[in-house]
């Protein structure tokens, strides 16, 4: 929403993943805290918070917010044996979906392809053939 001029700061916009983190919740948890901050190598949540917590507002300050594609449309992103573990537990469901490098990331994820592609290009006018007279 910050990309789009809706909100300043994602902490303006209730449902925002950064309130989600930055506020953690007592009751219907979607994240298991302290998990992330392990994960992501911190060594508590509280650190884990405040890095993000400077991150983001670094990337607002320097006007960072276009959207990152390797981010909203992969599967997973990380390492190249992270994604390789993640394609190997999807199994069937990774199907399809390859590994790609993009600047020494990887990223688990189909082919984008183009509407025309899938849908055909056919544009023409179904003229009067779609029509019933009632009488």
């Amino acid at each position: 929403m910050v990309r789009t001029g809706v909100v300043s700061h994602p902490s303006e916009w209730v449902h925002s993943g950064y309130n989600e983190i930055q506020k953690p919740r007592r009751k219907n948890v979607l994240i298991s805290y302290q998990k992330l901050a392990e994960l992501t190598g911190y060594k508590s949540y509280k650190s884990f918070q405040k890095a993000h917590r400077v991150l983001i507002d670094e990337s607002l300050l320097i006007g960072k917010v276009n959207r990152q594609p390797e981010w909203t449309e992969s599967i997973a992103v990380g390492s190249e044996r992270f994604i390789e573990e993640i394609k190997q537990r999807l199994r069937s469901l990774a199907r399809g979906r390859k590994i790609i490098e993009n600047q020494g990331r990887f990223q688990l994820r189909e082919k984008s392809l183009t509407y025309n592609a899938v849908s055909g290009s056919e544009k023409e006018d179904i003229g009067d053939g779609n029509r019933y007279f009632w009488e």
